[in-house]
């Protein structure tokens, strides 16, 4: 299988170095190069490439207003850029790999070989990496202490809304990441995870006990000592992954 590759970076001679290491895989076709990010949505579109290797500071438009603008259509991205403030966004984003320039050779190879394995056998439509599928999400990017870091889902005990933000509770922290809890609910696997109020979501797997309150709404003790709300709305959810009705 031959991935087609579309270089997008403001810089000439980051382009040119891009294109270099590209020559050396002979299952990539180059495209094209864009110099910013309007050309790149323009240039996405009228060829349709399976992976972008795209930056994030760019005129005009950077390299995520690029994706928001495509929306549905984004391809595979590999984000190569000198700023690592913008990690967090890039995986929330399901960014294949975020490249911190300079990267060495072997680094960008790495960076190929996962959107070798990303894309599989049939370019586009296996778009998302395996760790982003929907209902398979293995961890969460957040941001700790001014340093980025990868939160395993299993240890997740609960999920909570705060406007525009959603908090993450595990191992006793609480991580603030930017996403809405319902695009959140979609990645979970919806056989541990299930929302149990409009502003919650519970790991089944750490629900210690039930604890009934009044009018069908029930308190959910979880294995942290957490104590949240099971709403009369949200109570037929958890029913149906238990199997049973609550008393």
């Amino acid at each position: 299988m031959t991935l087609r590759a579309l270089i997008v970076d403001d810089e000439p001679f980051a382009r040119q170095r891009v294109r270099r290491l590209l020559g050396d895989a002979r299952d990539i076709e180059i495209v094209g190069e864009c110099p910013d990010g309007f050309r790149a949505v323009a240039d996405i579109t009228a060829l349709a490439p399976d992976l972008v290797l795209l930056d994030v500071v760019m005129p005009g438009k950077d390299g995520f207003e690029v994706l928001d603008e495509l929306r549905g259509a984004a391809p595979a991205v590999i984000f190569l850029t000198a700023h690592d403030r913008f990690a967090v966004r890039a995986f929330e984003a399901a960014a294949l790999d975020y490249l911190l320039k300079p990267f060495d050779e072997q680094r960008f190879a790495l960076a190929l070989d996962r959107a070798r394995q990303a894309l599989g056998g049939s370019g586009r439509d296996r778009l998302r990496p395996v760790a982003f599928t929907p209902g398979g999400l293995t961890r969460l990017v957040v941001k700790h202490a001014g340093r980025i870091r990868f939160v395993k889902i299993a240890d997740v005990s609960h999920i909570t809304a705060e406007a525009n933000y959603v908090c993450v509770h595990a191992g006793g922290e609480v991580h603030l990441v930017r996403e809405t809890l319902g695009a959140l609910e979609g990645e979970l696997d919806p056989a541990r995870f299930v929302r149990i109020h409009r502003a919650t979501i519970v790991n089944l797997d750490r629900v210690r006990e039930l604890e009934p309150m009044f009018n069908g709404q029930y308190t959910v003790v979880l294995d942290d000592g957490a104590r949240v709300t099971l709403s009369r709305r949200y109570r037929p959810h958890l029913e149906r992954r238990l199997g049973r009705p609550l008393p």
